[in-house]
């Protein structure tokens, strides 16, 4: 039997989580909230150890949130379940190319 991959949404505003293990397309991951809550979220494409994993559906544009604070934007709209990182969003930590308004210079 197979241990079902896990994953940490930090932050209640959080609408990713962050793998404990890789992750294969198709299988479960039993979301941990920092409360002892739990829920799952089918994986829809090979998802590294570390990585992120969208929790809800995130449109282009808007925000991605983790530890309850803003750490990109997306690219293109993330589906739950999808993989999160830099093919998808655009992040907007320690970048100097934009203002304090939010946008690029």
């Amino acid at each position: 039997m197979q241990e079902q991959v896990k994953a940490i949404q930090n932050h209640p505003l959080d609408n990713v989580a962050t793998l404990f293990d890789t992750a294969k397309a198709e299988t479960l991951v039993m979301v941990i909230d920092k409360k002892g809550g739990s829920s799952e979220v089918k994986v829809l494409n090979d998802i590294p150890f570390g990585h992120k994993i969208a929790l809800s559906p995130i449109k282009v544009g808007e925000q991605v949130t983790k530890y309850g604070e803003e750490i990109g934007i997306a690219t293109r709209d993330i589906a739950v379940g999808e993989h999160v990182h830099i093919h998808n969003i655009d992040s907007i930590r320690g970048r100097g190319d934009w203002t304090k308004e939010g946008a690029k210079k």
